[in-house]
C-alpha cells in the first residue's frame, strides 16, 4: 500500500505539470489574392459585406422559390448526410475530450491459486472502484488530439453550411432554368403554329399557281426546324425538372407545378443588389474557406500530438475497495484499502516511427495550407467572374431586346414586300428565322443574367441561414 498523502501530492504534481503543449502557434495565412476586385465599384470596395448580405429569404423574394428552398433544406439527402457527419464529428470530439479524464468503473475479481510452498489452494476475492491505465497528459499529446478533433468538428459544421449554401443556390438556379424552359416552349409553340399556318397558305398559293414549289418546300423545311426545336426543348425541360426534383428530395408540389405554364423569367422579382466588399470579407463569409481553415488548424494541432510522442507517457492505474480470502469477509472491518500503480514508458527505439509520424503531420499541414490558399483563390475567382457578368449582362440583354424588336419589324416589312411581289419568299423565311433566334437569345441572356445574380450570392458566401435544416 502507498501512503495516501504521498499519492495525493503525486497526483497534484502531475495535474500541475499536465497541459504542456507542443502545438505550433497558429496564425491565419495572408490571403494570396489582390486587395480589391477588378470589376467591383469603388463604393463596393469600401463596404463590409458582413453587415449588408441578406439571407436567402430576403434575397430570393419569389414565394414559390422560397417554398422550394424550404422543401430542399428539409428533404435533400446530401444535406442530410452533411448533418449526420456533424453528429459523427461531434461524437469523435467528445471521445477525445473524455480521454483527458480518468475512467472509473466497478471492478470485481475472484481467483484461486496454489499457496507458495504448499499445494493448498487459496481463494482471493476483491471488489471496488478502479481506474484503468489513465494517461496523465504531461506533454499535451491528448490535449493536442482533442484540439484536432474539435477543429475537425468545426470544419464539418462549416462543410454543412457550405452544402446548405450550395443547395440554396442550386435550387434557385434550377427554378430559373425551369422558368426559362417554359418561356422557350411557349415561344417554340407559337413559332411552330405560325409556320404551320405559313405552310398552309403557301400550299394554297402553290395550288393557285401564284407561287413556286420551291417556296412551298422552304416553308415545309422551316416548319420541321421549329418542330425539332420544340421536341428538343421539351426534352430539356423534363431534364431540368428531374434535376430540380433531385435537389428537393420529392416531386414538385402541385400548386407550383400548375403555375409554371403561365410563368415567365421577366416576371421574376428583382434580387437585392449585393456589394462585393473586400476580398478579405470572404475569409469570414465563405463557409468553404472557413472549413479549409479549420482543417488547417486541425493539421496544426496534429503536429503537437506527433511531437509529444517523443516524450514519456505516464499512466496511472488505481483501485480502491475491499479484498478478502473468503467471499463472506469482503465487507468486514479491516478489509478495505487501495492500490496506486503509476507507470512510465519512454521511447528509446521505434525504428523511426515517431519521426515519420511527425514528418507526416508536417506534410499534412503543408497540404492543408495549400488547400486553404486554393479555396481563397477559387473564391476570389468566383466573385470576380460574377462581377464581370454583372457589369456586362445587362448591356447584352438590352442589345438583344433591341435586336428582337428590329427583327420583328423586319419580318413585318418582309411579309409586306412578299405579299406585294417585291421580294422573294426566301427573304421572308430568313426574317422568320432571325426573329425566332433573336427571341430565344433574349430569354437565354435574361436567364444568364439571373443565374449570374445567383452565382454572385453563392460566391460571396450568402447571408444569414434564414432557416436551418432539421436535425
Amino acid at each position: 500500500m502507498i501512503d495516501p498523502r504521498t499519492a495525493t501530492m503525486a497526483f497534484i504534481g502531475a495535474a500541475l505539470l499536465a497541459g504542456c503543449s507542443f502545438i505550433p502557434t497558429y496564425e491565419r495565412p495572408e490571403p494570396p489574392v489582390p486587395a480589391t476586385y477588378r470589376d467591383a465599384a469603388t463604393a463596393d470596395s469600401a463596404q463590409s459585406l458582413a453587415t449588408t448580405a441578406p439571407g436567402w429569404r430576403e434575397y430570393f423574394a419569389e414565394p414559390r422559390l422560397q417554398q422550394l428552398i424550404g422543401i430542399a433544406l428539409e428533404n435533400n439527402r446530401d444535406l442530410r448526410i452533411a448533418v449526420l457527419n456533424i453528429e459523427q464529428a461531434r461524437a469523435a470530439a467528445q471521445i477525445r475530450r473524455a480521454d483527458q479524464f480518468p475512467g472509473v468503473g466497478l471492478a470485481a475479481n475472484a481467483s484461486r491459486s496454489p499457496a507458495a510452498g504448499s499445494g493448498d489452494l487459496t481463494n482471493t476475492f476483491s471488489v471496488g472502484l478502479a481506474v484503468s491505465s489513465w494517461e496523465i497528459d504531461f506533454f499535451g499529446r491528448i490535449a493536442s488530439l482533442k484540439d484536432q478533433a474539435l477543429a475537425q468538428y468545426l470544419a464539418t459544421e462549416e462543410g454543412r453550411n457550405a452544402a446548405q449554401l450550395s443547395l440554396v443556390a442550386s435550387v434557385a438556379s434550377g427554378w430559373l432554368n425551369l422558368l426559362a424552359d417554359e418561356e422557350l416552349l411557349r415561344l417554340s409553340r407559337q413559332t411552330l403554329a405560325t409556320r404551320e399556318e405559313s405552310v398552309r397558305l403557301t400550299k394554297m398559293r402553290l395550288d393557285a399557281g401564284v407561287t413556286s414549289a420551291l417556296d412551298y418546300r422552304q416553308a415545309q423545311s422551316l416548319e420541321q426546324v421549329a418542330r425539332a426545336t420544340l421536341a428538343q426543348q421539351q426534352r430539356q425541360r423534363a431534364v431540368d425538372e428531374n434535376a430540380l426534383v433531385l435537389l428537393l428530395g420529392q416531386a414538385l408540389p402541385p400548386e407550383i407545378r400548375n403555375t409554371l405554364a403561365a410563368s415567365a423569367l421577366q416576371d421574376t422579382p428583382a434580387m437585392a443588389e449585393l456589394p462585393a466588399g473586400l476580398p478579405s470579407d470572404l475569409l469570414m463569409r465563405r463557409p468553404d474557406i472557413r472549413q479549409a481553415e479549420q482543417q488547417l488548424i486541425a493539421a496544426n494541432a496534429n503536429i503537437g500530438a506527433a511531437r509529444a510522442a517523443f516524450f514519456p507517457r505516464i499512466a496511472l492505474t488505481a483501485q480502491a475497495g475491499t479484498a478478502s480470502g473468503e467471499l463472506s469477509g469482503l465487507f468486514r472491518n479491516g478489509s478495505w484499502g487501495f492500490t496506486l500503480a503509476p507507470s512510465l514508458l519512454l521511447p528509446i527505439f521505434d525504428a523511426g516511427r515517431n519521426q515519420a509520424n511527425l514528418e507526416s503531420a508536417q506534410a499534412a499541414r503543408a497540404i492543408a495550407l495549400a488547400q486553404y490558399e486554393k479555396s481563397v483563390q477559387t473564391a476570389f475567382r468566383d466573385v470576380s467572374d460574377a462581377l464581370a457578368g454583372r457589369s456586362t449582362l445587362q448591356d447584352q440583354l438590352q442589345a438583344q431586346r433591341l435586336q428582337a424588336e428590329a427583327e420583328a419589324a423586319r419580318l413585318q416589312l418582309a411579309d409586306l414586300r412578299y405579299s406585294n411581289g417585291v421580294s422573294s419568299y426566301l427573304d421572308l423565311l430568313d426574317a422568320q428565322r432571325s426573329l425566332f433566334a433573336a427571341q430565344q437569345a433574349v430569354v437565354q441572356v435574361r436567364l444568364a443574367m439571373l443565374q449570374n445574380q445567383v452565382a454572385l450570392y453563392r460566391a460571396l458566401g450568402g447571408g444569414a441561414a434564414g432557416g436551418a435544416p432539421q436535425r
